[in-house]
């Protein structure tokens, strides 16, 4: 059965302020590194890739800088697109939320690496997914005790 994935880049910190500041510095590194339209890969381009994948992010960073709570485009923007770009910005329980409206939108695989690989795996560890396995068990319990609840277990409990 197939399933849906998702990858994004977080970019978080203690306040909004800070993930914002970080989310700036973080584009402008990449920026600067590919000033001149120097590609970040030899095999990607920063312009017109090839791969539909790639495309598409930059279509969806066209269309604007930020989508829902915290999903942010220019890292894709400024990286033509390249793999997972796309970031999730601020605090981490605001990086966890944006997490779970995937997953309650039928998202089953998060993935996420962050531009910093130590620090953003540390922090992501530490912050985020604490908040989303939480978060995630008592969705999955809620839901359980939904489809445990039939016609005759209702008409039971109303009569018993």
């Amino acid at each position: 059965m197939p399933r849906i994935q998702v990858a994004f880049r977080p970019i978080i910190a203690p306040t909004e302020e800070l993930a914002w500041e970080k989310a700036y510095a973080t584009v402008g590194a990449i920026k600067d590194r590919t000033e001149g339209g120097q590609p970040l890969t030899r095999r990607h381009k920063l312009t017109e890739p090839e791969n539909t994948g790639s495309q598409r992010l930059l279509e969806i960073a066209a269309n604007g800088e930020r989508f829902d709570r915290a999903l942010w485009t220019p890292t894709a923007a400024a990286t033509g697109g390249a793999g997972n770009s796309n970031a999730l910005v601020g605090r981490p329980e605001t990086v966890a939320q944006a997490l779970l409206d995937y997953y309650d939108l039928g998202v089953e695989i998060l993935s996420a690496r962050g531009y910093d690989m130590l620090g953003d795996t540390i922090d992501f560890g530490r912050y985020v997914i604490p908040i989303v396995r939480e978060e995630v068990a008592k969705r999955d319990a809620g839901r359980v005790a939904e489809t445990a609840r039939t016609p005759a277990a209702d008409a039971l409990a109303v009569d018993g």
